[in-house]
């Protein structure tokens, strides 16, 4: 249990394109969760943690980039499941970069053991880590990696 005389972190918590079909978009790899269960898991491991998560999804690359840049001052880390764009995105490598706020990258399916564009990340060099293969599990066990660098940091 964390210490009740900490302060609330703030995190931001990105789901990248196509995440919002969570639960009906292939189960068999992406699980039965929906997105909205996805967060409402977070939020309260984030109680736990005394971290407060801002969730936001979009299917577009620049809105997702648009975010990044303004969670610098506002948020103390980020939690990223980019989807399709960590194969792609170097927009998403270079804000991440750019802001230099602590990131923990997520997937739901183990993207080594899929299709071979999928085994590289444009984020996990900017990332300070990367969870991928537990479904949902993957966000809960990012964000406690997540709180645990930032607390040890301060």
């Amino acid at each position: 249990m964390v210490s009740s005389t900490l302060e609330p972190l703030s995190i931001l918590a990105l789901h990248g394109p196509n995440l919002n079909l969570l639960g009906q978009r292939e189960p068999g790899i992406y699980g039965s969760l929906t997105l909205a269960e996805i967060n409402r898991l977070l939020e309260e491991e984030g109680l736990k943690l005394q971290a407060k998560i801002f969730p936001l999804q979009s299917n577009h690359e620049g809105i997702l980039v648009d975010a990044i840049h303004q969670a610098w001052g506002q948020h103390q880390g980020i939690l990223i499941n980019a989807g399709a764009y960590t194969h792609t995105s170097v927009a998403l490598r270079d804000a991440i970069a750019a802001v230099n706020l602590p990131t923990v990258e997520v997937h739901l399916s183990n993207i080594y053991r899929r299709e071979d564009f999928r085994h590289y990340s444009y984020i996990a060099p900017v990332a300070i880590g990367q969870i991928s293969g537990f479904g949902h599990q993957s966000y809960l066990l990012g964000l406690q990696a997540l709180v645990n660098y930032l607390r040890v940091r301060s």
